[in-house]
C-alpha cells in the first residue's frame, strides 16, 4: 500500500516518518476490523473476502489520515531510527518467547480457542452437532468454561474484536502464525506509544519512553499471548494521535482526521466492553469541541466529525456485544448497565453543556482554582499509595463465580504463605501494583507532570494540545487503580494496566522530566538531569521484568493438544466425563481436533458423570454409526468403558501467581487426559 506524503516534492522528513509511522497500527487494526465484522455477522469471514475489504479499507482509512498537510512531530533520523529498533527488537523478543495457550484454562487460551473457530469456520455461534450424540439427553452438555449456551448453540465469551485479528495470523500461516500475532501487535503497540509521546513531549523521548513501555512486565506479558490489552492500547493510543493532528490542521481535512480519530477511538469498543468507560472523555471532549464552535473558535469545527465517528465505532462494538455476545453481556450485566447509564449521562450533560455554551462562558474562574486542581491532582495519588493503609477491600461471594474466585483467592493465598481469607481482593494495591512495573520516578514524574498541565488547562481555559490525553489518561487511571476488577494474583492482574494506565504514566514522566530538565537552575545540567532521569524511567521496569523476561511459559500445549487429536478417531463422537478435563477441553476438541465434542454432566461435589448416563450415551453414539471415545483425567476414570491410553502427559512452566508482590519466577504445572475408545 502506497502512502501519500504530505509533500512529494522532496523526501519526508524523520519527523514525518514518525508521524506516519505511528498512526498506521491503528489504522491497520481499525480497517481490519471494519472490514472483518460485515463478514463475520454475514457468517462469511473468510480468508480471500477478508482480506480484499481489509486491504480496500485499511488503505481508504489511510489515505484519510495523511489527506492535507500533516503535523511534522519534532524528531530527528536517529531517534526515529532508534524508535523503530526498539519495537521491532520488541516484536522478534516477544516472538520467541511466546506462550502456546490453548488449553482453556484462563482468557488467552479462550481467545485462542475463539480464534481457531473463526479461522476454520467463519461463522457464529459455534454448532455443537447434537446429532453426532443421538440427538439431545439431558445429561449432555456443549457449553464450557469460556463458552456459553445460548439457544441450542455455543457462544464464546468476550468481544469479537481480538479474535477477528487473531483469525488473520491463523490464514497467513497456521496456529504457529496465530501464536505469533500478539508479539505483533506488541511491536505496533511501541510504534503508536513512541507517536504519541514525539507530538506531546518531543522527539528526544520518544525512543526512552518506547524502551520503557517495551520492557514493563506488563506490556511484555500481553504481548506474548492473546490478550485483548494490546490491541485496545493501539486503538486508544492511535486515537490520541489522530485527534491531536486533527487539531493542529487548519485547512478542510481536518473534518475527515477528527472524524478518524473519533471511529479509531470507538471501535475499542469492539476489542473490550471496557472500551466503553476508556473513550467517555472522547464524548465529553467533543462536546466541549461543539461548545467552543458556538463561541466561535476555529476548533470547535472538529466537535461534530469526532462525535460522529465515535458514535460509528462505538456502535459497531454495541452491536457485536449485542448479536454476538450477548450471553457474555448478561453475565457482566451488573457492571455494563451501570456503564451505559453513565454513558448516557455523559451524553446529556455534553448535550447541555453544549447548549449552554454562551452563559457558561461569561463565567469566569476563581484565581485560585488551577492551584487547586493541580494540589487535587497530588491529593488523589497520595490516597493511592497510602490506602493499603486506610483499606482492606473485600467482597463477601454471593454467586457461583465470586465463590470459584474465593477459593481460587485461598489456594494462592496459601501457595504464598498468607493469611487465608478468600474475601479479600487486595484492590487497595493497585498504585503499588504501577510502582512494580514502572517503578516510583515514573509516578512521581507524571504526578508532578500531570499536576502542572492540570494547573495550566484551569488558568489557560483553552483547548490546548493536552485535554484529551490528560482526560483520557487521568479518568481511565483513576478509575482502574479504585476497582481493577480482576482476580488479583500476578502478573494476571497486571493487564489491567496495559492499556492506558502504564502507557499513559510513561508519557507524563517523559513530558514531565522534559518540564524540569528545562527549568533546571543552571543550564549546564539540564543535560545530565535529562540522562538521569531516562535512567530511572529505564531502570525500574527492566529489574522488575528480568525474572520472568527471559523464562517462556504454557509451551508444548500446542505439541500435546495437535498429538492427542491425532490419537482420537476420524469418526469419534467425543464425550468428556470429568469435570476439569471437560472445562479445559470441550473446545480444544471440538475447535482444534474438529470433533463433536460433548460433556457429560457431573453431579455437583462429584468430579465424574454417572456410569449409568455414560453407558446410555455411548450406545446412542453407536446408534447413529459413530465411534463413542471418553476423555478424563486419569486412567481409572475411563478403564470402564473400554481400554485406556494416555493422550496428554503435559508437563510445562506457567506464571506465577503472586498476590502482595511482584512476580519474579514462574510456577510448574502438569495436564493428564486419557482416553478409552468405547
Amino acid at each position: 500500500m502506497r502512502i501519500a506524503w504530505p509533500d512529494r516534492t522532496r523526501r519526508p522528513s524523520a519527523g514525518r516518518v514518525l508521524a506516519v509511522v505511528s498512526i498506521l497500527p491503528a489504522l491497520i487494526v481499525a480497517g481490519w476490523l471494519l472490514a472483518a465484522l460485515p463478514l463475520l455477522l454475514a457468517g462469511w469471514y473468510q480468508p480471500v473476502p477478508a482480506l480484499v475489504l481489509g486491504v480496500v479499507v485499511i488503505g481508504l482509512l489511510c489515505r484519510f489520515a495523511v489527506r492535507g498537510p500533516l503535523k511534522v512531530v519534532e524528531a530527528t533520523g536517529r531517534q526515529v531510527g532508534a524508535v523503530v529498533a526498539v519495537a521491532v527488537g520488541s516484536g522478534v523478543f516477544n516472538a520467541i518467547t511466546h506462550t502456546e495457550q490453548l488449553i482453556v484454562r484462563r482468557d488467552p487460551a479462550t481467545y485462542a480457542q475463539y480464534a481457531i473457530w473463526l479461522a476454520r469456520h467463519g461463522s457464529l455461534p459455534i454448532t455443537p452437532q447434537v446429532e453426532a450424540f443421538g440427538g439431545p439427553d439431558p445429561a449432555l452438555k456443549f457449553d464450557s468454561i469460556g463458552f456459553y449456551p445460548a439457544d441450542g448453540a455455543v457462544v464464546p465469551q468476550f468481544m469479537p474484536g481480538p479474535p477477528l485479528l487473531f483469525a488473520a495470523g491463523d490464514w497467513l500461516g497456521g496456529l504457529g502464525a496465530m501464536l505469533l500475532t500478539p508479539a505483533v501487535l506488541g511491536a505496533l503497540a511501541v510504534l503508536t506509544l513512541a507517536g504519541v509521546v514525539g507530538r506531546l513531549a518531543g522527539g528526544r523521548w520518544a525512543p526512552v519512553a518506547a524502551l520503557a513501555f517495551a520492557v514493563s512486565l506488563p506490556i511484555l506479558y500481553t504481548s506474548r499471548t492473546t490478550f485483548s490489552e494490546i490491541p485496545s492500547l493501539v486503538l486508544l493510543f492511535g486515537g490520541l494521535a489522530l485527534v491531536h493532528d486533527a487539531l493542529s490542521r487548519e485547512d478542510r481535512s481536518r473534518g475527515w482526521a477528527a472524524g478518524l480519530g473519533g471511529l479509531v477511538f470507538g471501535l475499542a469498543v469492539l476489542v473490550r466492553i471496557d472500551g466503553l468507560r476508556d473513550v467517555l472523555p472522547v464524548l465529553a471532549f467533543a462536546g466541549a469541541l461543539i461548545a467552543w464552535r458556538r463561541l466561535g473558535r476555529p476548533q470547535g469545527a472538529l466537535g461534530l466529525p469526532l462525535l460522529a465517528g465515535l458514535a460509528t465505532g462505538a456502535g459497531l462494538g454495541l452491536l457485536a456485544a449485542y448479536v454476538l455476545a450477548r450471553p457474555y453481556m448478561s453475565h457482566l450485566s451488573k457492571s455494563v448497565n451501570p456503564l451505559l447509564a453513565i454513558c448516557a449521562a455523559v451524553l446529556l450533560l455534553t448535550l447541555a453543556g453544549a447548549l449552554a455554551a454562551p452563559r457558561l462562558a461569561r463565567i469566569r474562574l476563581p484565581r485560585w482554582l488551577p492551584n487547586v486542581g493541580a494540589a487535587l491532582v497530588v491529593l488523589v495519588m497520595v490516597g493511592l499509595a497510602v490506602r493499603p493503609w486506610l483499606q482492606t477491600v473485600r467482597r463477601v461471594a454471593t454467586t457461583q463465580e465470586d465463590r470459584l474466585t474465593s477459593e481460587f483467592i485461598r489456594q494462592t493465598q496459601k501457595a504464598n504463605g498468607l493469611p487465608v481469607d478468600g474475601t479479600r481482593l487486595y484492590s487497595e494495591l493497585s498504585l503499588h501494583w504501577v510502582s512494580w512495573y514502572v517503578g516510583i520516578p515514573v509516578i512521581v514524574l507524571a504526578t508532578l507532570a500531570a499536576a502542572v498541565l492540570v494547573r495550566r488547562l484551569l488558568r489557560n481555559g483553552t483547548p490546548a494540545e493536552w485535554l484529551l490525553p490528560l482526560a483520557v489518561i487521568g479518568w481511565t487511571t483513576v478509575t482502574t487503580l479504585l476497582r481493577p476488577e480482576i482476580t488479583p494474583d500476578h502478573p494476571w492482574a497486571a493487564r489491567r494496566l496495559v492499556p492506558v494506565v502504564i502507557p499513559g504514566m510513561i508519557l507524563l514522566a517523559v513530558w514531565g522530566l522534559e518540564w524540569v530538565r528545562t527549568r533546571a537552575p543552571m543550564r549546564g545540567y539540564g543535560r545530565w538531569i535529562a540522562v538521569v532521569g531516562a535512567l530511572l524511567i529505564l531502570v525500574p521496569p527492566a529489574i522488575t521484568s528480568i525474572g520472568t523476561a527471559f523464562t517462556p511459559v504454557e509451551r508444548g500445549e500446542r505439541a500435546a493438544v495437535e498429538a492427542m487429536c491425532a490419537k482420537i478417531p476420524p469418526n469419534a463422537s467425543v464425550l468428556i466425563i470429568e469435570r476439569v478435563t471437560a472445562n479445559r477441553f470441550t473446545q480444544v476438541v471440538r475447535g482444534m481436533c474438529d470433533r463433536p465434542t460433548a460433556q457429560v454432566l457431573v453431579e455437583a461435589g462429584k468430579n465424574t458423570a454417572k456410569e449409568e448416563d455414560v453407558r446410555r450415551l455411548i450406545e446412542r453414539v453407536r446408534a447413529v454409526g459413530r465411534v463413542p471415545v471418553l476423555l478424563a483425567a486419569e486412567a481409572g476414570q475411563v478403564a470402564p468403558y473400554g481400554p485406556k491410553t494416555q493422550v496428554m502427559a503435559l508437563v510445562s512452566r506457567q506464571d506465577e501467581r503472586s498476590l502482595i508482590d511482584a512476580p519474579n519466577g514462574t510456577w510448574g504445572f502438569g495436564i493428564s487426559v486419557w482416553m478409552a475408545v468405547a
